[in-house]
């Protein structure tokens, strides 16, 4: 038998890898455009609109909405972040310390607060400080209340935030501020702790977005008509109207707020990995 009498079969041609990828792609576009298509065909867009979307109830919320229970939102949460961000410098120095106490006495701040639910804490600065301490008034009144509820769980995640930046921070800083003189506090002031705030600060500005919601738990302390944030307006004018409207748009003015910050958060961090590289 000779090399011309052996026949030679074709090779069967499959799909490449790119060609499957897209196939698949294709496929998950399809199942995604169906799952949407069947959810508005089945959704009662009627009802939806008369419960949510009634543009004379959302008209008569503002300017309302926004000089008071968003403007009340946005100091509380401000004035929690500052003072979380204050103490949790100090927690985080704290567990970074050579003496013991300190890195225990942290410890236990933070995994405490940092495994109960907001909730719990606010109930706490609302009845059982006063409990506690007869007669004596939190500077601030609400707004100190929840910068101190608010400050009491933020600096718990911040503290570890804080550490793990100061951490990041290269060894040979601070041997180069020991070197040129500085002493170990001030060279943790002037020299580690700016360098590892460039670094948290994507981390930070994502737990001001987790504040800017929590805030929504003020209404647990008790507070008078002026002093409403954004969930507690919404709320409130929705037993009044009967209607979800002004749920609906609190929901909305959370997100006025909410996606620009995420945005922030977003460029930071697509720097902080340019500047790595």
């Amino acid at each position: 038998m000779t090399d011309t009498d052996v026949q030679v079969q074709p090779r069967k041609k499959g799909l490449t890898r790119r060609q499957k990828r897209r196939l698949s792609r294709g496929a998950q576009y399809a199942v995604f455009a169906a799952a949407v298509i069947a959810f508005a065909l089945s959704a009662d867009w009627g009802r939806l609109q008369n419960q949510f979307a009634q543009v004379d109830i959302a008209q008569r919320m503002f300017p309302e909405v926004i000089t008071l229970a968003l403007k009340n939102t946005v100091l509380y949460t401000l004035s929690g972040f500052v003072f979380g961000l204050v103490l949790g410098v100090v927690v985080a120095l704290m567990r970074l310390s050579s003496v013991g106490p300190y890195r225990w006495l942290a410890g236990v701040y933070v995994e405490i607060f940092r495994g109960l639910p907001a909730l719990l804490i606010f109930i706490f600065v609302g009845v059982a400080v006063p409990l506690a301490f007869p007669g004596t008034q939190i500077v601030g009144g609400t707004y100190g209340k929840v910068a101190l509820a608010l400050g009491l769980v933020s600096a718990a995640y911040m503290a570890e935030t804080i550490r793990a930046g100061i951490q990041a921070v290269p060894k040979g800083q601070m041997e180069a501020a020991r070197s040129l003189g500085f002493s170990p506090a001030r060279a943790m002031v002037s020299i580690i702790v700016p360098q590892a705030f460039r670094i948290i600060l994507p981390p930070l500005t994502n737990e001001l977005v987790l504040l800017f919601k929590d805030s929504s738990l003020v209404l647990f302390l008790g507070v008078t008509l002026q002093e409403r944030e954004l969930s507690k307006y919404g709320n409130d004018l929705a037993s009044t109207t009967a209607n979800s409207t002004p749920i609906l748009v609190a929901g909305l003015c959370y997100l006025l707020v909410t996606i620009p910050l995420g945005f922030v958060v977003r460029r930071m961090e697509s720097r902080s990995q340019e500047a790595i590289r």
